[in-house]
């Protein structure tokens, strides 16, 4: 996220929480800016170093007091990836209908666009008389990487 972008999406979570009649902590503050700072996907155990990083105060608490707020807020993602952890997604903003391919052998994330999908579901959705309120596409399978080298850099890092 560029740095204007990154300032009109904190600007707009900090007024969200104001709206919501929540106090601009410094706590709040770091969570915020450590979970649009970033361009990956984040648990909320990764949030919260990341926010500890920036404000050594940030509790475990707090953290998990802020996520479902910044859900609501439309600001960030939830992201069921499928291995059981719920993980966020920092560019639901700037790319609101992105879905992606997950790697089974190295779990590399590979996010793709594309308006023939998007069209597809669309029509689904109309055929099936579905309104949907929210769209995700998630692919597992195995990258090229591996099959086609031998080895896959990615899965030698996680190993090690």
């Amino acid at each position: 996220m560029d740095v204007e972008n990154y300032e009109k999406v904190c600007t707009a979570a900090r007024n969200f929480f104001i709206g919501k009649g929540l106090r601009q902590t410094s706590q709040r503050n770091a969570i915020i800016a450590a979970a649009f700072s970033t361009q990956e996907y984040f648990s909320a155990e990764g949030l919260l170093h990341m926010a500890q990083a920036i404000d050594p105060s940030v509790s475990r608490a707090t953290v998990y007091r802020n996520l479902p707020l910044l859900l609501e807020s439309g600001l960030l993602r939830e992201l069921d990836l499928g291995d059981g952890i719920q993980y966020y997604d920092p560019k639901f903003v700037e790319h609101p209908t992105h879905h992606h391919m997950i790697c089974v052998d190295c779990e590399k994330i590979i996010e793709f666009e594309d308006t023939n999908i998007e069209l597809l579901e669309n029509c689904i959705s109309r055929r099936l008389g579905f309104s949907p309120a929210n769209k995700m596409l998630r692919i597992k399978g195995h990258c090229d990487e591996l099959r086609l080298h031998g080895n896959c850099l990615r899965r030698r890092e996680q190993e090690t």
